[in-house]
């Protein structure tokens, strides 16, 4: 008996050799994080200098793929048909990984099937922007206003299924079944521009993505859709707080997966050296900069946030009938 113990512990050390192997070595070549977002954009940026303190880390290049187009899907089928082998990762954000399965349906897209989730990287909170001379002073205002006006007032998203549309369709179900129009544009700056020309009444608004049209004192935020006010506009209200719907969150995160079967040491070792990285000073500056929160998810903490938001999601694509098939 003892033997038949002894044999099977020498089996099972010597199949895990290889894994622990890997483990211990990886990377032994680049590595190729391939992304959607055009360069310039700015995950992008994030993306650089993250990839920048990686290579250091590892003594190996980090590849960024830029493949934007396709709602995404363009890097997403390049990422499939990479090895499991951790040397290809993709970065998506949670609209990736949960809005886009309701939204392209006919595409049988299935993340969690297709990607294991190996590391986070940063959450961004949405503000609710209106022009400087709007007569908005709170989100009652808004409220008041949209309620008395069914279908008239407009608001402006980046694209039909982003989060601020679909956080604008969760305002209207949150706040007692408001009725606003959506007008989806295709360039972010073109968006606040229009918000700062009044050309629509108001839009969700990151702070990198909306800076310039801010410090050009065209826009001004009127609350922020999340749990505690932001230290970086700390006198800007929570939504709740400025008379909205309580309990309102729309924010968007950041995260990389990898083609499914990466071995389980592999994904550790990422999931841990990213967790370095993300502390390192010089990535906390800059995210401060943008408002951006640092995550350090487990790979089954990144699937449980995306199983929370595509619950989420879905709700609101059948509520709003949207659908990009």
């Amino acid at each position: 008996m003892n033997a038949r113990f002894a044999l099977a512990a020498i089996a099972a050390a010597i199949i895990s050799a290889p894994v622990l192997a890997q483990s211990t070595d990886y990377p032994t070549k680049p590595v190729t994080i391939v992304t959607p977002f055009a360069a310039g954009s700015g995950p992008d940026a994030v993306l650089r200098l993250i990839s920048d303190k990686l290579a250091k880390l590892w003594n190996q290049r980090v590849v960024i793929d830029n493949k934007p187009g396709g709602a995404g899907f363009i890097a997403i089928e390049q990422a499939t048909r990479a090895a499991p082998d951790g040397y290809t990762l993709l970065q998506l954000d949670s609209e990736h990984l949960a809005a886009l399965p309701h939204l392209y349906k006919s595409r049988n897209f299935k993340p969690l099937q297709t990607f294991d989730p190996v590391a986070s990287l940063f959450r961004t909170p949405f503000f609710v922007a209106v022009p400087t001379d709007s007569k908005w002073k709170s989100m009652s205002d808004m409220i008041n206003e949209a309620k008395a006006k069914p279908d008239a007032l407009s608001y402006g998203s980046w694209g039909i299924g982003s989060p601020g549309h679909l956080g604008a369709q969760q305002l209207e179900a949150m706040a007692g079944g408001l009725r606003m129009q959506h007008v989806p544009y295709k360039e972010v700056s073109q968006l606040y521009a229009s918000v700062g020309a009044g050309d629509i009444a108001w839009a969700f608004a990151s702070i990198p993505s909306s800076a310039g049209i801010y410090k050009a004192g065209k826009l001004r935020y009127i609350a922020v859709a999340a749990p505690k006010r932001v230290p970086q506009m700390p006198d800007v209200p929570t939504i709740g707080e400025a008379g909205g719907p309580k309990g309102l969150e729309v924010n968007s995160f950041v995260s990389l997966v990898a083609p499914k079967g990466v071995p389980a040491a592999i994904k550790a070792k990422i999931n841990a050296d990213m967790g370095k990285v993300i502390a390192d000073p010089e990535i906390r500056a800059r995210f401060d900069t943008f408002a951006f929160e640092p995550l350090a998810w487990s790979p089954e903490e990144i699937a449980r946030n995306v199983e929370a938001k595509s619950k989420v999601y879905g709700e609101l694509v059948v509520r709003g009938n949207i659908s990009l098939d």
